[in-house]
């Protein structure tokens, strides 16, 4: 469409170029008045060039560079003047103050890892700042889905005054045919399914706007070694509203496969039988490992830790993104 717009454009600057080019004759004129016209060839007449150009206009480089300065600063002191970056939560500070974990957290690094003895045993509990930007994208999704469920519910909406066919619906009352065919609608029966108590679903609908800044799933990876043993174990567990949940229990033959640092020894873990699904185990057995997990201090204060810190640390590593962007564009 930029190059139908630009020809349309270009046609009465175009007219004049070719009226002076070719003196107004035309071509079968020029033959009839020279006696070698019918020996010329098209390769001899002139050629006129393109008086336009597809090509949006761009600006200079400088001032992109400029602009996008400026609008860095201007993110910055947003940043600065919405949040307060220097100071823990009460929770954090909490947390950090009563807990024998040790934090360790490398400015400019998505991990945060917790670490400490406890007996012969090597705890380490690691979790990443990448959680809450996924959370958002599929929140973002689900919202986008949801829209347009909401769109085509309204579409598909038809009179609750009278109903034809059978009463197959879960919930329908007095609606279907009965021996003296289509009776009319209740006003009792107006009532919604999903208004009715005893028809509600299992599951309740997430309440989105009670759900605090630290309420979204964080994962947890824990690593349990002991010293003078061979074999780790590695266990995946979701933190979220002050609850633990552990979704895996692995064991590996060394301590590095249940701890990859390098792509070579991730390989290797790979091929290693880690043990069957959690939900898998007879209850009995994951009751146990439960409050085995529970004992090691991986309880309620660091489900409601965890969330809380990673949102502050993301807060944290933005603003200091956009630091390092700004020097690079000054």
């Amino acid at each position: 469409m930029a190059t139908l717009r630009a020809l349309t454009r270009s046609i009465p600057r175009s007219a004049p170029r070719l009226a002076q080019q070719t003196n107004f004759t035309s071509t079968s004129a020029l033959r009839r008045i020279s006696p070698l016209a019918s020996s010329w060839s098209s390769s001899t007449l002139p050629r006129l060039n393109a008086p336009f150009s597809t090509s949006r206009p761009r600006l200079e480089s400088d001032d992109l560079t400029q602009e996008l300065a400026s609008k860095l600063e201007k993110e910055l002191l947003l940043e600065k003047d919405s949040r307060e970056q220097s100071e823990f939560s009460t929770t954090i500070k909490d947390y950090l103050d009563n807990t024998d974990f040790k934090l360790q957290d490398v400015p400019g690094q998505e991990d945060v890892v917790l670490s400490k003895k406890h007996g012969d045993e090597n705890i380490r509990v690691t979790f990443s700042v990448a959680d809450l930007n996924s959370f958002d994208q599929e929140q973002e999704e689900l919202d986008q889905d949801r829209a347009m469920y909401d769109e085509e519910t309204d579409m598909d909406s038809v009179p609750t005054d009278t109903q034809s066919g059978g009463a197959n619906t879960k919930g329908a009352v007095n609606q279907g045919r009965t021996p003296g065919g289509n009776v009319k609608v209740a006003p009792e029966d107006n009532v919604a399914p999903a208004d009715r108590p005893e028809l509600a679903d299992d599951e309740s609908p997430i309440d989105e706007t009670a759900m605090g800044a630290g309420d979204f799933p964080a994962r947890l990876n824990i690593t349990v070694n002991r010293d003078g043993k061979e074999g780790a174990l590695s266990i995946e567990a979701t933190a979220q509203q002050g609850n633990i949940t552990i979704d895996n229990v692995y064991y590996f033959p060394t301590v590095d496969m249940a701890d990859p640092k390098n792509a070579d020894v991730d390989w290797k873990r790979r091929g290693q039988y880690t043990g069957p699904p959690f939900g898998n185990l007879d209850e009995d057995l994951q009751i146990l490992m439960e409050n085995w997990v529970e004992s090691r201090g991986i309880n309620t204060a660091l489900a409601l830790f965890v969330p809380e810190y990673i949102d502050y640390k993301e807060q944290r590593e933005y603003k200091s993104w956009l630091e390092n962007l700004g020097k690079f564009f000054d």
